[in-house]
């Protein structure tokens, strides 16, 4: 790999671990999903990196459950509906066309569902 392509990739797994780091403290703003996209970039730019989150105590085990099972920790769905209730309603408030508010409101809830859908990680079950 050339390595402006390398440094690419990393310069993506680095701000996608910011985002995801600021997604912690920032209640709108998500942090699996940048975590996700930081281990998929770090592990074309720097796999010492992507081993690295995905040892993290705090971002490893929810990365290593999608990766490994396609799974969503539990506390993860109810924090992701709340979000997206929160949203949704936000959106009713706000949006004044009907069938723009609509479309949101729908596509959220279809999001909404397919996330309460997943398995849960394997050794959250036991």
């Amino acid at each position: 790999m050339s390595s402006i392509r390398r440094l690419a990739f990393l310069l993506i797994a680095w701000l996608s671990f910011g985002l995801g780091v600021i997604g912690v403290f920032v209640p709108l703003m998500p942090t699996t999903c940048f975590m996700l996209l930081a281990v998929w970039a770090a592990s074309r730019g720097s796999p010492r990196f992507a081993l690295w989150i995905r040892e993290h105590p705090r971002f490893g085990p929810t990365v290593v459950a999608w990766e490994g099972e396609r799974a969503i920790p539990r506390h993860a769905k109810y924090l992701a509906a709340g979000m997206l209730a929160f949203s949704m309603l936000v959106l009713a408030l706000t949006v004044s066309l009907l069938w723009l508010k609509l479309s949101l409101i729908g596509g959220l809830t279809l999001l909404g569902l397919w996330i309460i859908t997943r398995p849960e990680p394997v050794l959250a079950r036991q």
